[in-house]
């Protein structure tokens, strides 16, 4: 057995099996290790469905990858991994399903991922024994189908073998530990002593580079041995096999092809041909987690009792969409450990706070997603970067906050939503509100319709106190909700009047150290501020694309207050760290970093009115100036004091208007709030969701991370030139140079749909050519029409150019603006009083 190795992957299932390949393939030494036998978690008791449906640009990508990449493994390796390329066919009982499919056609169609859809009347002609007669439509994927989970396992184990890699079976991991150079993985094997099988017997210790977990079931167990959080805990999935139905017997013995996997997904449940009968897959109400803290040791290939009366909805809605499986007998049932994440996607990429640590962990579509998995994991290792954006599934999108009750019940929360209605505008409810600001309760009195990111409770808009009894809060759409026209007139007060936006979920970092001025110089790409001044500015990975976003607000020499992203805390922080560690390290001076992200909170207040209504509640000798361009300039900031509240006063809005982000002492909240709100009335002051401040952004180009911004284009292709000091040198800065620009992200004004906005998800179409793809999409009240954000070919990038945008299956057409169409001078956010 080897006992040095560059890569070491802990689990045997698919996933794990999927990276192994793809690390050794890559030309890197790798081991494999597994506790029992290779595919003896989830994976052998997998359905082994392939389903290319997904909302999510990177794992739509992971997915593509797998269902092609599938294909090519048996000339590879000479095993047939058993992959029945029948099709899929999802389909759709209501309108608003079908509006589902088709906002999911526009991401399937930036990915290149190919389908089709049917009619009722489509779908009866060619699957008689399905009933049509209350179905709107259905989308189809001829492409995909179903595989061998245990096939595939074992083929993608036997290419891993073929590249080089080593897989040892019964062997136990038991500890991690980082010496700062490489890891020493220590555990016990199961030796094999005259055909007698005896645990513990010998004991190991490999010493890796790097190492990857993709413990499935086990990963709690996993995360107590590294000290980390992983929030991925298994929920129970059930799924029965029906005895021979004759009729779809008959249907074979006539020389029809086999159905395609059927999805009824407003019945909840899938369902397959399996040896002339039926496999029925329900994702129910009411499905518990599992294995909260760990895997007993005696649960090995096993399953749990089912629960026929949990599923006993879903069992009536196939009689009902297959009739003839009412007279069919059950055959066999299974019920075992799938592992969820609160998002239903995996956690992929570094673990928080550890070097040359992987996770792979949270596969609740474990089969459909470990080729890709494989395939772009082992891109972040050895190259550095993926060819696709994978910040989205990064482990590190879960705080520090996240605790195992949350995690459960959330992924509880999950597996149910599996098939239920994925708007765009979706907020689940579990586990809230949990994360409140100060103010929580003045926003809910004031008709605030809460959203969460990051576990923070944040407005997405304001509707009516005194609603209707008919009125429906919790309605959600793929075209315009209920909200839409509440957060119709936000905008409108911020660009006439004023607004103001809790934004306190702001990810903020303190940094100071005789070292603070050099490593921000190197780690950003733009300028540094002086003392009392802010900039934007990025950091770079070490491919040149775009890491993190930050508003860097120097407080001293040496000392500065940086703002990201809310959503990113942990992200960020990690990242922030660990090039502070390396720059320590290298000889660098001191750094003392915080995240203080709950201890200041942040309003946003911006509009016309701003100003007027803040010289009513600031305290200065002279107060009519002290918020005037000369006493306080744009990209300046301030320690000011409004009434009793200390306040660090920033002069930058992210809405394009005059105005400020006020931060202050986090326990000041309520009593600021309530003092803003005091003289508010007077100068039109309206509150503000997230909504509409997304809307407002869009009007002046200002690009957001996770959108616009990521890991998979540099600045100079998100068009923030103005943000980059090339004269200096920075990280990523060469790789970015040598990148050079492969597309351009631009501002589009749109005419589309009279009762639909695009959602950031649409495909960018010149001459019925795919060219390019939204990121971000709204209404624009400054122009009184659609407006969106993405990225186009560069030779198409210039103001004027005519496009069409894809929404709702239909082209409509699309302007590139100039950058930042409202108010391209900045005459208004730089407003005099």
């Amino acid at each position: 057995m080897k006992t040095h190795v560059r890569a070491l992957v802990v689990g045997g299932g698919a996933v794990g099996c999927a990276i192994a390949y793809h690390l050794a393939k890559a030309g890197w030494d790798t081991m494999l290790l597994e506790r029992d036998e290779l595919t003896s978690g989830s994976t052998w008791h997998a359905a082994g469905l392939l389903p290319l449906f997904n909302m999510n640009y990177a794992t739509t990508h992971i997915h593509k990858y797998s269902v092609d990449f599938y294909k090519t493994l048996e000339a590879e390796t000479g095993l047939n991994a058993g992959f029945s390329i029948c099709g899929n066919l999802r389909m759709a009982q209501t309108q608003e399903r079908m509006d589902e499919y088709m906002l999911y056609s526009s991401v399937a169609e930036t990915a290149g991922v190919y389908h089709e859809f049917l009619t009722p009347a489509q779908i009866a002609e060619r699957w008689p024994l399905v009933r049509t007669d209350d179905l709107k439509g259905a989308l189809f994927h001829p492409q995909d189908g179903y595989i061998n989970p245990a096939d595939v396992t074992q083929a993608m184990a036997k290419g891993a073998r073929q590249h080089g890699a080593t897989i040892v079976r019964k062997a136990q991991v038991d500890s991690y530990r980082w010496t700062g150079s490489e890891w020493i993985v220590s555990g016990r094997m199961m030796v094999d002593r005259g055909g007698m099988l005896l645990a513990g017997e010998e004991t190991f210790e490999i010493h890796a580079e790097h190492v990857v977990t993709a413990t499935g079931n086990h990963a709690q167990r996993t995360a107590r041995l590294l000290g980390i959080k992983i929030p991925a805990i298994p929920v129970e999935h059930q799924y029965i096999v029906t005895e021979s139905d004759p009729a779809l017997v008959e249907w074979r013995k006539a020389g029809n092809p086999e159905h395609p996997v059927l999805r009824d997904a407003d019945a909840k449940w899938y369902v397959r041909e399996e040896r002339g009968g039926w496999i029925l897959g329900p994702y129910e109400r009411n499905a518990p987690a599992r294995f909260l803290y760990d895997v007993p040791e005696s649960f090995r290939a096993d399953l749990f009792q089912l629960d026929l009366e949990r599923i006993e909805e879903e069992y009536m809605s196939m009689i009902h969409r297959i009739p003839t499986s009412e007279t069919v007998g059950m055959k066999d049932d299974f019920n075992g450990p799938i592992c969820y994440t609160p998002d239903g996607n995996p956690l992929v990429g570094p673990a928080p706070g550890l070097r040359n640590m992987w996770l792979a962990e949270g596969f609740s579509f474990g089969i459909t997603a470990a080729g890709g998995t494989g395939h772009y994991l082992a891109q972040l290792m050895t190259a550095g970067e993926a060819e696709i954006d994978m910040a989205s599934l990064d482990p590190k999108r879960y705080g520090s906050w996240m605790t195992t009750e949350y995690a459960a019940r959330k992924n509880e929360e999950c597996y149910e939503h599996v098939f239920i209605l994925h708007h765009p505008d979706e907020e689940r409810t579990a586990c809230r509100p949990l994360r409140t600001a100060p103010a929580y309760d003045r926003q809910i009195a004031l008709g605030a319709q809460m959203g969460q990111v990051n576990g923070w409770e944040r407005p997405n808009y304001y509707g009516p106190v005194d609603a209707p009894a008919d009125f429906d809060h919790s309605a959600r759409s793929f075209r315009r909700g209920a909200w839409w026209q509440y957060a119709r007139a936000e905008a409108e007060a911020v660009r006439e009047t004023c607004g103001i936006i809790d934004a306190s979920a702001f990810t903020k970092h303190l940094l100071r150290g005789p070292g603070a001025t050099a490593f921000l110089d190197h780690f950003t790409c733009n300028k540094l501020p002086k003392v009392g001044r802010i900039n934007l500015t990025y950091a770079l990975t070490d491919a040149g694309t775009t890491r993190t976003e930050y508003t860097i607000v120097r407080l001293a020499e040496n000392e500065y207050y940086l703002i990201s992203a809310g959503a990113w805390t942990d992200y960020d922080a990690d990242f922030l760290m660990k090039s502070a560690e390396d720059f320590m390290a290298a000889g660098g001076g001191y750094l003392d970093i915080h995240d203080v992200t709950t201890q200041w909170g942040v309003y946003a207040l911006a509009g016309p009115n701003a100003r007027a209504l803040l010289n009513e509640i600031v305290k200065d000798g002279v107060p009519e100036t002290v918020l005037s361009n000369k006493r306080f300039p744009w990209l300046s900031w301030r320690n000011i004091e409004l009434g009793m509240c200390p306040v660090r006063a920033v002069r930058v809005a992210y809405t394009g208007e005059l105005g400020w982000e006020l931060h202050f002492p986090i326990e000041f909240g309520r009593y600021l709030w309530d003092l803003i709100f005091s003289v508010g009335a007077k100068h039109g002051l309206k509150p503000v969701g997230a909504r509409a401040q997304n809307w407002l952004r869009q009007e002046k180009s200002y690009r957001a991370f996770g959108n616009e911004l990521g890991r998979d284009a540099t600045p100079m292709e998100a068009g923030l030139d103005r943000f980059i000091d090339l004269s200096k040198d920075f990280r990523g800065k060469q790789a970015m140079i040598d990148t050079g620009i492969r597309s351009k992200c631009v501002t589009l004004l749109i005419d589309g749909p009279e009762d639909a906005d695009p959602w950031g998800k649409e495909a960018l179409v010149l001459d019925g050519e795919k060219i390019g793809r939204l990121t971000s999409g709204g209404w624009s009240a400054a122009f009184d029409k659609q407006i969106g954000m993405g990225y186009v070919r560069p030779d198409l990038a210039e103001p004027g150019t005519k496009l069409k945008v894809r929404m709702l299956r239909q082209l409509f057409d699309a302007e590139v603006a100039i950058d930042s169409p409202h108010d391209p001078e900045n005459l208004r956010i730089r407003k005099d009083g």
